[in-house]
């Protein structure tokens, strides 16, 4: 069949995939609850994207074309993957070589419970905003203080949400960010004037976040929560050598990350590092988990490279300490990967046939003032997170389509650079099959639907956002035809 024969999809087309997919999603968490995102949300998202690509060929799409369009949605995966990969093995060697016990030792010693949320918010903020990845701080910094937060008796869930909008929010202002890089080019905006336009919303809704997380610390108080600081800390002194020597791997990928590093093989160097380090700092540990029957230097090869691709397994008296140390490995990223594969194929699908350009198309219709097209803007990021569950794909997409209207409608193009930050970044996390959202879960352990109630951040800054268009907040325009100088109109 020949391309000119390809009809255009009807909103109908467009509805019936997406609407499939929010009933099987949502079927998936009923039935299976919490470990939905361990099988049934794959199936929901490859049933979806069977009968997108029936539709597909209804309105004369090949299946060869469609094959090659989820094939190259899949590619554009794949760097995550690998990251994700190199990150199973990081948490894995950085266990084993005390890398994070001796994080989670001091972070004990130094952070106040009262305002542990708060802090956790902040530090992630400085981090992320230094090396400009959410990822790399989420997986470091943050799981670091989610055994803090274990250790202390503390709420998994408030102190994940912590992290999510603390690493979010110094990834949205970095210009090392990739993210924070490619809306404005999207866009067609400058870099730093586009940062700078994203403070007006982004520190606000920071400001309103961390407030919350002090108010969420007020409770937890009390000589029970110091008891078992101080028992964590005997426990981990017993079972590790600590000292700050054994946060050079951490420093070493923080420094690499800064000097601009690719994440993959930044962090796969950090995997190493932590690797030599248990071998250096940890012999007894290593030996303690080694076969009796193999020599000393196979017993700790045969450790280490096992905590590379299937994580470690500690045994103290304390279940606790054993849950949150006994972890990592690349087999344990595995389902994540499942599930960004399925993802991104559902999400290709649709945009090769057309059914999301289509539905879009249909947001924008009667849209007439700023506050519609930014609101419009920012639902379209956060409707292309939920089906094509890539964060890149919701900024490339709207900013691709929307950027002619946005000249059309006389709106400076950092309206929707920002907006496309506001609605694209940061939902992707909130989101369990989202690739960000699998990730964290991944990393941090504690599932998006546990955390989405506590990532503040995440969720007031769009909502400000819409807020500041309807209001006429620092929104810029220029004159029709397109003039260069813009005006902003302040409420």
């Amino acid at each position: 069949m020949k391309k000119n024969s390809i009809k255009t999809p009807s909103l109908t087309d467009a509805l019936i995939p997406i609407i499939a997919l929010v009933i099987m999603m949502g079927s998936a968490v009923y039935l299976y609850g919490d470990s939905s995102s361990f099988g049934p949300n794959q199936i929901a998202l490859l049933l979806g994207a069977g009968l997108a690509a029936i539709i597909g060929m209804k309105n004369g799409h090949k299946w060869k074309d469609i094959e090659q369009g989820i094939v190259n949605g899949i590619s554009m995966s794949l760097g995550a993957c690998l990251i994700l990969l190199a990150v199973g093995a990081l948490i894995g060697t950085w266990m084993l070589a005390g890398t994070v016990p001796t994080l989670i030792y001091y972070g004990l010693d130094l952070l106040n419970p009262s305002f542990f949320y708060a802090a956790t918010c902040l530090i992630c903020a400085v981090v992320a905003m230094s090396i400009g990845s959410s990822w790399t701080t989420a997986a470091t910094v943050g799981v670091a203080l989610l055994g803090v937060s274990s250790g202390m008796g503390m709420s998994a869930a408030i102190t994940a949400g912590a992290v999510v909008s603390g690493s979010y929010f110094g990834d949205k202002i970095s210009p090392l960010s990739e993210t924070t890089n490619l809306a404005p080019a999207v866009a067609g905006t400058d870099l730093f004037e586009h940062i700078r336009y994203m403070l007006w919303t982004t520190i606000p809704s920071f400001v309103i976040a961390v407030i919350l997380f002090v108010f969420l610390g007020f409770s937890e108080t009390g000589m029970e929560k110091v008891e078992r600081i101080e028992q964590m800390q005997v426990l981990l002194s017993e079972s590790f050598e600590l000292g700050w020597h054994m946060l050079v791997p951490l420093i070493l990928l923080l420094t690499l990350a800064v000097r601009k590093m690719p994440a993959f093989p930044a962090v796969s160097i950090g995997a190493l590092v932590g690797a030599l380090w248990a071998v250096l700092f940890q012999q007894d540990v290593v030996l303690s988990m080694a076969n009796p029957d193999d020599s000393a230097a196979i017993g700790v090869l045969k450790t280490v490279w096992t905590s590379m691709y299937d994580g470690v397994s500690f045994s103290t008296p304390d279940e606790n300490l054993n849950s949150l140390l006994s972890r990592g490995g690349m087999s344990s990223m595995l389902n994540t990967i499942w599930l960004i594969i399925c993802a991104m194929s559902f999400g290709a699908v649709l945009e090769k046939v057309g059914l999301l350009k289509r539905a879009v198309s249909t947001i924008l219709h009667g849209a007439k003032s700023a506050g519609d097209m930014i609101s419009r803007t920012i639902l379209t990021c956060l409707g292309s997170n939920l089906v094509t569950a890539d964060q890149y794909i919701s900024i490339v997409m709207p900013g691709r389509m929307y950027k002619e209207e946005y000249e059309k409608r006389g709106l400076h193009q950092l309206n929707l650079s920002r907006s496309l930050e506001d609605g694209a970044t940061l939902t992707s996390p909130l989101i369990p099959w989202n690739t960000c959202g699998a990730y964290m879960h991944g990393v941090l352990g504690v599932n998006p639907f546990d955390y989405i109630f506590y990532t503040f951040f995440n969720v007031i800054n769009p909502f400000l956002a819409v807020i500041y268009a309807y209001v006429g907040i620092k929104i810029l325009r220029i004159e029709p035809p397109f003039e260069t100088d813009a005006k902003e109109s302040d409420a």
